[in-house]
């Protein structure tokens, strides 16, 4: 009869601890989701993402007086060269919106790219994507998962990819796109990120400088 007490009373601990460590747990999620007045999405206050010089948190500004600032602030831009991209650059290519961006931000087999020209790279990207640009993205493809052979690419190992640029005006990642295709890579493989680095920052989400 001793026995089965001390196993009662050692129950009773072992569940009076459990319900403590869960009401802490749901004490300090509730004071995340309050200090995150701005939210990414409603059941994701924020999101961190690997990058190259470590782990970076993606939130959003948090001031919902803030206004967007600088380049991006433009509504019109002389066109050509500066037109609004279709809403596909090529057959089999899928377009994607941030939520879908952030996905593969966390996915570790998949790549993120922005495909825009130095200058504009170094002004702040997106946390996690590495710098490929559209000049250039057709001839290296190994980065993503091509190989060389006797007739171009082979791509059968080709890698899950996102390319933007710099928003719905701009032609930098379309024609990155349509070269990779050209060239050999998948289009079943690419996902189009049409709103760019104008949405991007128009929704207060992190940029980081390289």
């Amino acid at each position: 009869m001793r026995n089965s007490m001390m196993l009662s009373g050692l129950a009773k601990i072992g569940l009076g601890a459990m319900l403590l460590w869960l009401s802490a747990l749901f004490s300090a999620t509730g004071l995340q989701a309050e200090e995150l007045k701005v939210g990414i999405a409603r059941d994701m206050p924020s999101v961190t993402v690997d990058t190259p010089t470590g782990k970076v948190t993606i939130v959003r500004i948090q001031d919902p007086e803030n206004e967007i600032t600088g380049d991006f602030a433009k509504t019109s831009r002389a066109c050509p060269p500066f037109c609004i991209q279709p809403m596909s650059p090529a057959e089999g290519v899928t377009t994607i919106g941030e939520l879908e961006l952030i996905e593969l931000l966390k996915d570790p087999e998949a790549i993120v790219i922005d495909s825009r020209t130095a200058e504009w790279f170094a002004e702040g990207t997106i946390p996690g994507a590495i710098h490929l640009p559209y000049t250039v993205i057709a001839e290296q493809l190994d980065q993503l998962g091509c190989e060389v052979d006797f007739d171009g690419w082979d791509c059968a190992g080709a890698k899950q990819v996102a390319l933007f640029c710099n928003g719905l005006w701009c032609g930098q990642s379309p024609t990155a796109i349509r070269a990779m295709v050209a060239a050999g890579f998948p289009p079943e493989k690419i996902s189009y990120y049409r709103g760019g680095m104008q949405n991007w920052q128009l929704l207060g989400l992190t940029v980081i400088k390289p």
